[in-house]
């Protein structure tokens, strides 16, 4: 692994950092062309779909794909972000599995607040399970916002009676709407993206005045875990969110859940953004491959 490599993504990272305190639309349109300025993601065919009654893009490994779908939720604090802003992450892991995946185009806040996003997410497992797609052949996943929409998913499905998919994967959840774990003031210094302050900016336009204290907000400190599939969350120890993520992954093994916490030292939020930049974005790629492709072949 690189300490080169490891700065100069920080230096990159800390050239642009967020500023929660803009206009929505500024956000979206900004982080739009950040995300989709480069060449089109090699090794996967992309379909514009629908799931759940929102448009979506399904993403196939070249060739024959194998048994399973990955539903995935894109990152960006509820507020911006699309599938096709996460469409070089979800390639990389339809690329690693070999299992085509659907990237759900949830609706967004201050248009759409709590719990808008979750309730997509339902609909998305909904709509899978209801073309037929065994649960035990579906994992969702997700980065940062779109991490933890992946547990609300779960949660929400589980409160409906709908049998658990085969597991999921959160890449730096947000799990924690009161913004109250220790790496918030710990990490602020290392972390080059994000402040507390700024998250809890933006935060508010999902929130609308709502009361952070709510399992589907907060599930890291409030949700009932139990009966939930194997999860899999991936952190960087440079990020205000890792606490997001710890705590989650203590409370979920209390309550009998097989999870892995899986920590990369010295890199920050959605890190695994970095492929090909990063060694330890694609190590942290390939492990999760590995638990996507472990937990489908348990069917």
């Amino acid at each position: 692994m690189s300490k080169a490599q490891r700065a100069t993504i920080d230096t990159l990272m800390r050239q642009a950092p967020f500023d929660g305190s803009l206009p929505p639309e500024r956000l979206r349109k900004d982080f739009e062309t950040q995300m989709t300025s480069g060449p089109a993601p090699a090794g996967v065919t992309v379909t514009p779909s629908v799931l759940g009654g929102r448009p979506a893009l399904t993403v196939e490994p070249e060739g024959s794909p194998a048994t399973g779908t990955i539903i995935y939720f894109h990152g960006g604090c509820w507020v911006l972000g699309s599938p096709a802003t996460a469409l070089q992450l979800t390639a990389a892991l339809v690329r690693r599995t070999g299992v085509r995946a659907v990237s759900v185009d949830y609706r967004l806040a201050p248009e759409h607040p709590f719990p808008a996003a979750v309730e997509d997410g339902l609909a998305a497992y909904r709509d899978l399970l209801d073309q037929g797609v065994p649960a035990e052949q579906i994992v969702l996943a997700g980065e940062s916002a779109g991490g933890g929409l992946s547990i609300t998913t779960l949660l929400t499905a589980r409160d409906a009676g709908l049998p658990m998919p085969a597991a999921a994967v959160a890449f730096s959840p947000g799990l924690d709407a009161t913004r109250s774990g220790e790496s918030m003031t710990t990490k602020h210094d290392a972390d080059p993206l994000f402040t507390r302050a700024d998250l809890t900016t933006v935060f508010a336009h999902y929130l609308a005045g709502q009361d952070p204290d709510q399992p589907l907000l907060s599930p890291a400190l409030h949700a009932d875990l139990t009966g939930l599939p194997p999860l899999l969350l991936q952190a960087g120890s440079n990020e205000v969110l890792l606490d997001d993520s710890t705590r989650f992954a203590v409370r979920a093994a209390a309550a009998g859940v097989d999870v892995q916490l899986d920590i990369t030292a010295d890199v920050p939020h959605v890190f695994q953004t970095f492929e090909g930049m990063l060694d330890e974005a694609d190590a942290a790629l390939d492990r999760a491959a590995r638990f996507i492709t472990t937990a489908l072949a348990r069917t």
